[in-house]
């Protein structure tokens, strides 16, 4: 069999390839978004240089929890999950500089205290209000000692 024939056969199966890793993205997406209450959330795992260290995802409350899955992964699992009990809204701010590239339109950046550290979350202003709903729906926290 010639080369270019051999060429030909690698890029149709790499075509396949491409093609059957979109459809179970598609697949995967709407099987975690069946049971409603997902959106489009983005996590920041680096904060060393301003505007680095962003991945896109999904968020999705799960009970007591908030779960974030990254959007290009196939794991059925959440790669991420905060508490609502030991999370706190601290403050909101409108992306600045790179961070306007990084991540989805119209986003919102949202800083949250947890007991693991800060966390920085960025989200459609609408899902913020869903989010800052979701938390105050909670069982009352203890009074904090001063």
């Amino acid at each position: 069999m010639p080369l270019w024939q051999w060429l030909l056969d690698a890029v149709g199966v790499l075509l396949v390839l491409i093609l059957l890793y979109g459809v179970a993205l598609v697949v995967r997406r709407r099987l975690l978004s069946r049971h409603g209450g997902t959106f489009e959330l983005s996590y920041r795992v680096r904060s060393g240089r301003a505007g680095r260290g962003w991945l896109l995802g999904l968020g999705r409350y799960s009970g007591e929890s908030l779960e974030w899955f990254r959007i290009f992964s196939l794991s059925p699992r959440p790669k991420r999950s905060w508490a609502r009990s030991v999370m706190t809204f601290d403050s909101r701010r409108d992306p600045e500089g790179p961070e306007q590239g990084s991540l989805y339109p119209d986003h919102v950046v949202v800083e949250c205290g947890t007991p693991a550290g800060p966390v920085e979350l960025a989200m459609s202003p609408s899902s913020l209000t869903g989010f800052q709903a979701w938390l105050e729906a909670g069982p009352p926290r203890p009074a904090q000692e001063i």
